[in-house]
């Protein structure tokens, strides 16, 4: 959307001339003025939020612009969005949404019908990656009046709320989404400015928006963005990851502006590859127990983070706590004698074992990780090279917080469905948890999942996943969040 489009809307008249006004006036005033947003990423990720997912900057983008039925605020409550209220039915096989008075960026109205179709749509989507999920038992998104919606399910599903409350289940029309805000370009400057939830107006009828509720949104490299924010150029910082943290003391950033998020999720290797060496079920578990985690917290000093050798980070909806690892109780020179023969048998029997190519992302941080990995293997007589995300590779980097809090997220994100060299015994028992006529069985075939993805070792856990924020003072209603969701319209103690 352009200045000159929005001249042409009359119904949004109310905030034309504090955009205006913005469009000649600095956007790092400390007092009143607009909040500059730095989020890690490019402008493709603003541009085409969905189609880039789950980059931060596309995540934060529809979240600002886009409502879901639900959303979560920055402690990790459900809070209404396009639904002003919802009761839950049929021993929870019915949610029953009514939706509050909302406008699309064209000015038409929300309706029941059009919000069924949509989310209907994007959980088949969804469920095409996460088949075992919250999603695995809808039925129907049914629209019961103009103004209420209904999620059927055949079953009930506990994490279904927070799955909703995701950034991808946003709702939009061919022309955008509901708010909160509403994005207007200038340059290569993108303003997010309050809708009026009554009306859909971006700013009140009346009334010009007031500076500080106006955000200005750049989707920029780590390492422009943190020297944004240490010249006054941006309040804020988002979307930073362990790969970016060592920019942080040669920036002579202040330790009091840096939050971290106490997230959970997966932070490790999935095995992408195939063929004979990785095929190898000796050969998978040698690369797992090489590795020495008690390394990690030196190379990224947070505090509070700590590292993992488990897929699952604590029993959540288990019967039992997770699982170790067969190997957890020896001790690492131990591990590494078990792994370096059998290296050496698959040696003997095939030849030297081509060099394992694993995908990490850019930055710093990464080429730290990448050479304790290839010492690390090194030792038991592999050899590795590095690749970008985008290439073929034998090992992947997960790098996730998770959407909801079942063992079934993490055993999902790293199961067939996500193309991960896995355990078809493991991938039947989380079908069959699908299909489970009763909550404990329910468990006991995820259970049975848990302890043969262990054993399968497609999946080599390092830790969770590192999320960080620059944070400037005048920011007070920012909190750190366990989902690494920090709403635009929630960084201040008085809200918009």
């Amino acid at each position: 959307m352009t200045i000159s489009s929005l001249l042409r809307a009359p119904r949004r008249l109310g905030g034309i001339g504090a955009l205006l006004a913005l469009l000649t006036s600095g956007c790092s005033d400390e007092g009143r003025g607009p909040v500059a947003v730095s989020v890690i990423g490019d402008r493709d990720d603003l541009t085409r939020p969905l189609q880039n997912l789950p980059d931060p900057a596309a995540k934060l983008m529809l979240e600002a612009t886009a409502q879901g039925l639900v959303a979560f605020d920055a402690s990790g409550d459900i809070l209404p969005a396009l639904a002003q209220r919802w009761i839950v039915e049929d021993d929870g096989r019915s949610y029953i949404f009514r939706l509050r008075r909302a406008f699309w960026a064209d000015g038409t109205r929300v309706t029941a019908p059009d919000v069924a179709r949509m989310l209907m749509a994007r959980i088949v989507m969804l469920r095409r990656l996460d088949p075992n999920g919250p999603f695995d038992a809808v039925e129907a998104v049914v629209p019961m009046t103009g103004e209420v919606v209904e999620v059927r399910l055949a079953a009930s599903r506990p994490y279904v709320l927070q799955m909703l409350a995701q950034p991808q289940m946003a709702l939009l029309s061919r022309d955008g989404g509901t708010g909160p805000y509403r994005p207007v370009t200038q340059g290569k400057r993108l303003f997010l400015t309050p809708v009026d939830r009554s009306s859909g107006d971006d700013g009140g009828n009346d009334q010009p928006v007031p500076e500080w509720q106006t955000r200005v949104l750049r989707a920029e490299r780590p390492a422009l963005a943190i020297i944004r924010f240490r010249e006054g150029d941006a309040a804020l910082v988002l979307g930073g990851r362990y790969s970016d943290l060592p920019f942080l003391v040669p920036a002579g950033i202040n330790r009091d502006d840096v939050r971290v998020d106490p997230v959970r999720g997966l932070l490790g290797l999935a095995i992408t590859g195939s063929g004979k060496l990785l095929d190898d079920d000796n050969v998978r578990a040698a690369i797992n127990m090489a590795i020495d985690r008690s390394q990690l917290p030196a190379v990224f000093p947070l505090g509070g983070w700590a590292t993992s050798d488990r897929i699952l980070p604590d029993q959540m909806d288990l019967p039992r706590p997770p699982t170790d690892p067969a190997w957890s109780a020896l001790s690492l020179d131990d591990r590494r004698a078990q792994a370096r023969a059998s290296v050496t048998r698959w040696r003997a029997d095939n030849g030297d074992p081509p060099p394992l190519r694993i995908a990490l992302p850019q930055g710093p941080g990464s080429t730290l990780l990448f050479g304790l990995l290839a010492r690390d293997l090194g030792t038991i007589g592999l050899t590795v090279e590095r690749v970008s995300m985008r290439a073929t590779a034998d090992l992947r980097l997960v790098d996730e917080v998770a959407a909801y809090d079942s063992a079934i997220w993490y055993l999902g994100r790293v199961g067939c469905a996500r193309k991960v060299h896995c355990s078809g015994l493991a991938d039947a028992q989380l079908q069959a948890a699908s299909l489970a006529s009763n909550a404990d069985e329910r468990m006991a075939r995820i259970a049975e999942a848990e302890a043969l993805m262990v054993a399968h070792n497609g999946y080599i856990p390092l830790g969770a996943p590192v999320r960080w924020s620059l944070v400037s003072k005048r920011l007070s209603g920012f909190q750190p969040s366990p989902r690494a969701r920090h709403p635009l319209n929630h960084l201040f103690r008085t809200t918009n």
